[in-house]
């Protein structure tokens, strides 16, 4: 009796045991499946880390941001967006979008005479011609209002021919004649016009010329070899890049054709880059693929918020009448066309935009003064703002540095755009 007992015993704490280890290979395998899907989603998320985080730690150097376009960022939007929400202790807040940069002594100017938001301006030796622009969302303006680097003054004031733009504009100058092609017309995210002017700044008046093929918004545009070219932009939808590259003659602010000509089309579209002539070289630089649409049935054209992809790529045509890469920008950059100077073989860009915040994709002002080595082909970081702004209007004289107007952000550790601005500041520059 007492035998047959204990073989019920041994039986039991066998059995016992077994139910244990099995609990415990399946409790095992819980936890590596866990640790892999963690992992799995560690490495997947990797790529949408913030590039904010990466210019954070940059010591010294440039890096070279991967090419990403719309249509890549896309079609992994919400998958990245339920991430982030799970992993919001992984970014760094946005102002580590800054790069390291030297400080530079600024000085501030008389201030525009009207705050001006993506607007445009031409520099004609001491003169700074600054066009249209919005003071708000709600209201454009048409007029041009004139600083002189040798006083130190806003001066003249002139109205804009009806029918022009007033915002988004494509400019470029002979040192007279001033061209002006296509843009928005009216506020808010109205649509653009065909419509392109010049202005004699010798006798303050204005003829038309030859519409573009199609309207564009903040199209590239630069006077080379005796032709206006004008190049990308957004197309009529405010949104989607255009890749057409037109070019005309003219000579003495006047059209010497009847109709634009057909370029080779730049490598990659979109609005708000600099576009810039030197040493018998056409360069385009930065920019952004996307921007604001009208909300659909609004009768007054609001702006409705799109995706957009702010790109550091830079574009050289030459005498081949190809385009050839050059070295991209030292971090992600647009709303820069009317944001840069030529000083001593080289390229100076102040301000702009760049990628959105990783999390809530507000948009991230730049707040650097970057430089472009035209003999040596390299980028710099040379400076910082006084503060972060984009679209903003720069001019040199005699040595400085000036910018006016744009949008700056809300404040030193916070890179959000906030305030539309008309002031007007400098710096001495000694490259």
């Amino acid at each position: 009796m007492a035998r047959s007992t204990h073989k019920h015993h041994s039986s039991s704490t066998t059995k016992l045991v077994f139910l244990i280890s099995c609990a415990g290979l399946l409790g095992a395998a819980l936890i590596v499946d866990f640790l892999w899907a963690s992992s799995s989603y560690s490495t997947a998320a990797a790529p949408y880390l913030s590039a904010a985080s990466k210019w954070a730690l940059q010591k010294s150097g440039i890096e070279v941001v991967p090419n990403v376009t719309l249509a890549d960022i896309t079609d992994k939007r919400k998958d990245v967006k339920d991430r982030a929400e799970r992993t919001r202790e992984r970014y760094l807040p946005a102002t580590y979008a800054d790069l390291p940069a030297p400080e530079l002594p600024w000085e501030e100017m008389p201030p525009a005479p009207v705050p001006r938001l993506d607007g445009a301006a031409i520099q004609i030796k001491n003169l700074l011609y600054v066009f249209a622009g919005y003071g708000t969302l709600d209201y454009v303006h048409s007029h041009v209002d004139v600083y002189n680097f040798s006083t130190n003054t806003w001066g003249e004031r002139f109205d804009m021919p009806k029918g022009m733009g007033h915002s988004h504009l494509g400019v470029a100058t002979d040192g007279r004649y001033i061209y002006v092609v296509s843009g928005q017309y009216g506020p808010q995210c109205r649509g653009p016009t065909a419509l392109t002017f010049v202005l004699d700044t010798e006798t303050k008046t204005w003829r038309g010329m030859p519409p573009l093929p199609s309207p564009r918004y903040a199209p590239a545009t630069q006077l080379w070899r005796g032709r206006l070219h004008v190049m990308g932009g957004s197309k009529e939808n405010r949104h989607t890049p255009g890749l057409e590259h037109w070019s005309i003659a003219v000579e003495d602010g006047k059209a010497l054709e009847q109709q634009w000509k057909t370029e080779i089309p730049i490598p990659r579209g979109g609005p708000h880059r600099a576009c810039v002539v030197v040493n018998d070289r056409l360069l385009v630089i930065g920019g952004q693929e996307g921007d604001f649409m009208a909300k659909p049935g609004s009768p007054i054209f609001k702006c409705s918020r799109r995706l957009e992809v702010v790109y550091a790529d830079a574009y050289m045509l030459d005498d081949e009448m190809k385009w050839k890469v050059l070295p991209p920008m030292p971090k992600p950059n647009s709303h820069i066309e009317c944001s840069w100077v030529i000083v001593n073989n080289s390229i100076i860009i102040a301000g702009g935009t760049t990628e959105k915040h990783p999390v809530n994709k507000r948009m991230i002002l730049v707040g650097e003064v970057f430089q472009f080595h035209l003999d040596s082909l390299t980028w710099s970081v040379i400076g910082k703002l006084p503060f972060r702004v984009k679209t903003t209007l720069t001019g040199f004289w005699e040595g400085w540095l000036y910018f006016t107007s744009g949008q700056r952000d809300r404040g030193a550790d916070n890179p959000q755009p906030r305030k539309v601005i008309g002031d007007m500041w400098r710096t001495r520059l000694s490259l």
